[in-house]
């Protein structure tokens, strides 16, 4: 199939006069989880990030390092995989003068990723219609199940509070109207929830909001009929993507603000037709990232119900009988002990369930067909998360089910020194997740050795499992504040061998004017993979007491073994 469609659209790239047309990852709302999945489609791929290239003769996918084995173990020979930010596409301009021509979808692109990646080496032209749809027959069943509001209750903040921010916010930078392209972002203003992402339950629209309060939801007009009976939602003017352009050209007012990373050229275009662009920075972003107690209070709950699966699963895989079962199994165990609890809905992303070389592929996706048996000696990395009502978990532990190599507990230990270096952070002297991430790889550092990923992305609120601007990673210098949640994930991979991975969801409190995390995730480190000849007094203090809140907070859940062998940890 993938040949067929990759044949047919190269004879478009003759048709439109092309050298080559570029596929992104995303879909026309930039979410994590696209779709249609186009990337995937065209390569068989199945990464969060990335883009591919088709050329009349060659293939290239761009993706980063946590993604280099996956690419080349699911898109075979028929892509040349390329390292960011080792390689970028001009690596592949001819040492001739002439610019190759790329085509690209504008819909799916946006200013900022278009010059990044392919700045002034080539000629890039836009085509209105997609070349992998054209290219493509299968049919996506689009998803008609309607949005739905969540209340001051769980959210902690109503719709008009946020809306005001807003408007205060571009008042004084004297903008006249924003347009909130970013589906999580809408969500969040208006506190609404849709079913349009398999694993984060964002809705897929789009708001114009004036100075004036005026607003413009656009949306498939499907899924709006609960929301217009809502009185919050009376003052909404639902429209079709098609009257973007009417609705834009008879706004008032000069300056508009948009969102570099998700206002697509096409949007954008149609704006700066009649507006000026002043700001390119949705301002929900900083003040979505940052959580209110309710939200924290329910993150906290859905932790306690997200670790009391967890805890249960790792008794039940390291205490099980000698059958061998493979990652799909483990994976599916752990499933269904999260749908024990009332209040689970479903992943909050694809689990990563592998071990021995498996647990190498920092992304690995197990399924019934390609899954290996877990052996005794084997080191299982399970990386895996929930949506609740209310929150969103993510959670990765490494274990063992037999008398560790003396290397390896080396290494986990290294790591362990640098999550634990992260979680006792005094965050007023180490105010950015720049200075975070040198802490975290310190001791793997210190042995050579190293992780092609960042420490720690940004959670939000019962919405995506990744969200920023706030992450703990090499560029990040977004200033950390009181009730940001981040993951916390150093790890260590041998390609073909190991992998190790130790994640908690962290956020940011604040005690006395000092800003230090606190753990959400609640969960037993394997005590057999740690050397703790390696550890000061301040970090078996710290195993310690996180221990003893794991026990005191999961042990009322438990059954009398699991209680036993949990209360060992202390």
């Amino acid at each position: 199939m993938i040949k067929k469609i990759i044949s047919k659209l190269k004879q478009y790239l003759n048709i439109y006069k092309l050298d080559g047309y570029i596929v992104p990852k995303n879909d026309a709302y930039f979410s994590e989880f696209s779709s249609p999945d186009r990337l995937k489609n065209i390569s068989n791929f199945t990464g969060s990030a990335g883009y591919a290239i088709i050329f009349k003769k060659k293939n290239y996918l761009f993706v980063d390092g946590r993604y280099i084995i996956q690419a080349k173990i699911e898109c075979g020979n028929r892509f040349k995989i390329m390292e960011i930010p080792k390689y970028s596409p001009k690596n592949l301009v001819p040492k001739s003068k002439k610019k190759l021509i790329l085509g690209f979808d504008p819909q799916l692109f946006t200013s900022l990723t278009i010059h990044n990646n392919f700045g002034n080496h080539f000629k890039l032209l836009p085509i209105s219609e997609n070349l992998v749809d054209k290219s493509f027959y299968k049919t996506n069943k689009k998803s008609v199940i309607p949005f739905y509001n969540l209340n001051k209750n769980i959210t902690g903040e109503t719709t008009n509070s946020k809306i005001k921010k807003i408007i205060e916010h571009i008042i004084s930078r004297k903008i006249d109207n924003i347009f909130i392209s970013a589906p999580e972002n809408v969500a969040w203003l208006l506190n609404l929830r849709g079913h349009d992402n398999p694993y984060s339950p964002i809705p897929n629209c789009k708001l114009i909001l004036t100075k004036e309060r005026k607003m413009f939801f656009f949306s498939c007009p499907k899924k709006i009929g609960r929301l217009k009976k809502i009185n919050e939602y009376k003052k909404l003017e639902f429209s079709r993507y098609q009257n973007f352009i009417n609705i834009i050209k008879n706004l008032n007012g000069k300056n508009f603000c948009i969102d570099q990373t998700t206002c697509s050229i096409s949007n954008e275009k149609v704006i700066q037709s009649f507006f000026k662009i002043k700001s390119v920075i949705d301002p929900c972003y900083h003040l979505k990232s940052k959580k209110n107690k309710v939200e924290i209070k329910n993150m906290i709950s859905a932790h306690v119900s997200d670790g009391v699966a967890l805890t249960k699963f790792i008794y039940w895989i390291k205490n099980m009988n000698k059958k061998k079962i493979t990652e799909y199994e483990a994976q599916n165990k752990l499933e269904k002990f999260r749908k024990k609890n009332k209040n689970y809905l479903y992943p909050s992303f694809n689990t990563i369930s592998g071990s021995a070389g498996n647990a190498a592929i920092i992304h690995y996706r197990a399924t019934k067909e390609n899954a290996k048996k877990i052996n005794k000696n084997d080191i299982f990395l399970c990386d895996s998360g929930g949506q609740y009502k209310y929150g969103t978990t993510d959670v990765t532990r490494t274990l063992c089910f037999s008398k560790p190599k003396k290397n390896i507990k080396d290494i986990f230990t290294k790591v362990l020194k640098g999550h634990i270096a992260v979680a006792c952070t005094k965050i007023n002297f180490s105010q950015t997740g720049k200075l975070l991430d040198v802490k975290a790889r310190k001791y793997l550092k210190k042995a050579n050795l190293d992780y092609a990923h960042g420490t720690g992305h940004g959670v939000g609120f019962f919405l995506n499992v990744h969200e920023g601007p706030q992450a703990i990673s090499k560029y990040n210098n977004v200033i950390l504040s009181e009730g940001m949640i981040l993951s916390n994930e150093p790890g260590y991979y041998k390609k073909e061998k190991f992998g190790i991975r130790i994640e908690n969801l962290i956020y940011v409190k604040k005690s006395n004017r000092n800003l230090f995390f606190e753990n959400l995730t609640l969960a037993p480190i394997d005590y057999d993979l740690i050397d703790f000849k390696q550890l000061s007094k301040n970090e078996k203090d710290y195993l310690f007491r996180y221990n003893l809140k794991v026990y005191t907070k999961l042990s009322p859940f438990l059954n009398k073994n699991e209680k036993k062998w949990l209360a060992s940890f202390i």
